[in-house]
């Protein structure tokens, strides 16, 4: 009745409706007029912090540096730092961009058809630009009007007015970012605005790259605002690629006067919009609907990144189940395999995380009867108890796909429990783990970071002579910290989430000789919980996730094959292991809003791959001298969908009653390899403790000496 219970509820999901909104044009707010030093300007750039702002214009030939007094306001009153008149290197600058860093300025101009950089003495400062001469000067030809780099300055584009109906942008690549002696010319988009001439002036990206934006000015102050000047935007396939693009739509401003759209930006996260024009000399503002909104909303459905992040979450919670599960799995497999041995503390693991948290815990809670051999066998005999621990190191990759960007995952965790024999054949026991899991999705930078801790009790059992049931009931605790990076921008959040789980699993044990083959059959319940949260950092992409429930279904055939073989003062336990894996959980989805706006999405169906293989294989290795080593290498093939590596390591050494050895390695970031003596003389502990990193450049030392004892 309680499983039935159980299984309901795991079914039950919420329903929530979908809010519509009305897409707005940009709003004008605010603008700065500078007609006092420049006529006829063609660009407005900003710094990152948007607190120095840059204009140019090919009326007086001076590129002019502002500050501000607030980030990306022109109303807050800004005050001239720098002018420098640059007629006699540069006679009609168009644009300006800068490197990542603002230590180098480029300006693309029509006189020469080239563009000119200077490298600054302070980063986005043009007080070091000579007058005289630029640092370098290359020539592009074809008329250019502006230019604009990817994020990594990988990649150049360049616009061109080729004739008064049509225009260009050339895409070239760049060997080493942001030299453009090492550019090559590898695509190309024609302008043609049918019935619309002008110029092809302005050109920017969205902070993703996924929208490209291209200005078209009217070519003389009596031509007709409405139909001449306009932003155009496109969206692209993939960011910075302009092999594909999908025209959005136009946004002509509507001014009482006359004007000649040239230049376009934007702030950090593309919450505002700004341009110039040639005729009424300033620069203007703009508040836009939604992130780099000028024509549409950026779908976040439409953004693998943001898919990928949504989708590795989901996964993220449902493999918790699984690894939380395997290590006390293993457990009881490892109890059958050794039942006959009178110590069962066998599986001694001291472990050394790069994680704080995981370090920590595995200091803290390390029983002392898992580091001291006699008193481990005291503690048995008086409580039959018997402590292990185990620690688990998993590396996997899931390709990506046409909606969803590809994920890395490194999971490290430890599992300690404690079990006793309540009969003959019948053990139970409890067990608790700490893991983290870090993924890292697509290549923009964004990521999840998920620390859980789960309570497991367990039972295992005989159903028949040889046939067994192993149960475990569970639930955890999940804090999550989540990064979404846009390229330029990034927002952050933190999730928390509830999870319960079990998992029953039948088995049965066929022996010839001292070959046994085991199979098996398992299934995996599951309900998670995640909280509902809002992302900070960025106002304009800033999402709100609500709450989502994902339900886990599991269901899993296999079989294991083991062996003891005898060698010299002790046996060694080979095994191997193959299982197939069906998930046949119902799909969750997430439903999502701008936060500063309130239009609302939905991803719907997200699951795992249906299908997968795991495979394994290891060996127990137990000495008479007190040796004792427990590993295991799986590997999990989803079909068609990624893969998952991990590794499971214990071992110990007692060479006397009261000296033990502990080996560990943590292989997640740096493979760090640790070795503990431990001595009790005459009512103290003396330990000395040493690692080495495996992957140092630097050889990488340490060690440590430490007594103790019990008052």
């Amino acid at each position: 009745m309680r499983l039935a219970r159980f299984i309901s509820y795991l079914f039950l999901m919420l329903f929530l409706n979908i809010k519509a909104f009305a897409f707005t044009d940009p709003n004008h707010v605010d603008d700065f007029d500078f007609s006092a030093s420049e006529t006829i300007s063609t660009t407005v750039k900003f710094s990152p912090d948007g607190k120095t702002m840059f204009v140019i214009g090919v009326s007086s030939d001076t590129l002019r540096q502002y500050s501000l007094g607030t980030a990306f306001d022109l109303s807050s009153s800004p005050t001239l730092v720098h002018e420098k008149f640059i007629r006699t290197i540069q006679n009609a600058a168009q644009d300006i961009e800068f490197n990542s860093d603002g230590t180098i300025i480029y300006i693309i101009g029509t006189d020469g058809d080239d563009i000119d950089q200077w490298t600054l003495s302070s980063p986005y400062d043009i007080g070091s630009i000579s007058t005289t001469a630029s640092s370098k000067n290359i020539n592009i030809g074809g008329n250019p009007r502006g230019l604009k780099f990817s994020n990594d300055g990988k990649k150049l584009f360049i616009v061109h007015q080729v004739s008064t109906a049509k225009g260009r942008v050339d895409e070239f690549t760049l060997t080493t970012p942001y030299d453009l002696d090492t550019r090559t010319k590898t695509n190309e988009l024609t302008l043609s605005y049918t019935g619309i001439g002008g110029r092809r002036q302005g050109i920017n990206f969205s902070s993703d790259g996924y929208k490209l934006f291209i200005t078209n000015s009217a070519t003389d102050s009596s031509d007709p605002e409405a139909s001449r000047n306009l932003i155009r935007e496109y969206s692209l396939d993939s960011p910075f690629n302009i092999s594909n693009p999908t025209n959005n739509g136009d946004f002509q401003p509507s001014y009482a006067a006359k004007f000649r759209l040239t230049g376009l930006t934007f702030n950090n996260d593309g919450s505002k919009m700004f341009h110039t024009d040639f005729t009424n000399h300033k620069a203007y503002e703009y508040t836009l609907f939604c992130a780099f909104g000028v024509k549409t909303c950026t779908d976040p459905t439409s953004d693998n990144d943001d898919v990928g992040s949504v989708e590795a979450q989901s996964s993220a919670t449902k493999k918790l189940i699984q690894h939380t599960s395997y290590p006390v799995l293993n457990r009881m497999e490892w109890l059958r395999r050794n039942k006959d041995s009178v110590n069962l503390t066998n599986q001694n693991l001291k472990l050394q995380f790069s994680n704080e948290i995981l370090a920590s815990l595995s200091n803290l809670l390390m029983p002392s009867s898992l580091t001291n051999d006699n008193t481990s066998s005291n503690q048995s005999i008086s409580t039959n108890w018997s402590y292990w621990s185990e620690g688990t190191i998993s590396i996997g990759k899931v390709g990506d796909s046409l909606s969803s960007s590809a994920k890395s995952i490194n999971t490290s965790a430890i599992t300690i429990g404690a079990d006793k024999k309540v009969d003959k054949d019948r053990i139970h026991g409890f067990a608790l783990r700490f893991g983290n899991d870090d993924v890292k999705v697509g290549k923009l930078g964004s990521a999840l970071d998920m620390n859980s801790l789960s309570l497991t009790i367990y039972e295992t059992r005989p159903t028949s002579d040889n046939m067994f049931m192993d149960i475990l009931l569970g639930a955890s605790a999940i804090k999550t910290d989540l990064i979404n990076n846009s390229g330029t921008v990034s927002t952050n959040g933190k999730r928390n989430g509830q999870q319960v789980f079990s998992s029953i699993k039948f088995r049965e044990t066929f022996t010839k000789e001292k070959i046994n083959f085991t199979p098996n059959i398992k299934l995996d319940l599951g309900l998670t919980t995640l909280s509902d949260y809002k992302e900070k950092g960025a106002e304009g992409l800033n999402l709100r996730f609500g709450r989502q429930n994902i339900g886990t279904i599991v269901s899993s055939l296999g079989s294991t094959i083991d062996n003891t073989i005898n060698i010299n003062n002790g046996i060694l336990k080979p095994k191997i292991q193959l299982q197939y894996n069906a998930d046949l959980s119902p799909s969750s989805s997430q439903v999502f809003e701008y936060a500063s706006n309130g239009t609302s999405y939905v991803i719907e169906n997200i699951n795992n791959s249906t299908h997968n293989i795991n495979g394994s294989f290891g060996f127990d290795l137990i000495t008479d001298n007190g040796l004792s080593i427990t590993s295991n290498y799986e590997r999990s093939q989803n079909k068609g969908a990624g893969h998952t590596d991990a590794f499971y390591f214990a071992g110990k050494l007692s060479s006397r009653k009261d000296e033990t050895y502990t080996l560990s390695l943590d292989g997640i970031q740096s493979f760090n390899t640790k070795l503990d003596y431990k001595r009790s003389l005459n009512g103290f502990d003396i330990t000395f403790s040493s690692n080495y990193n495996l992957t140092s450049l630097i050889p990488d030392y340490g060690a440590n000496i430490e007594v103790s004892t019990n008052f």
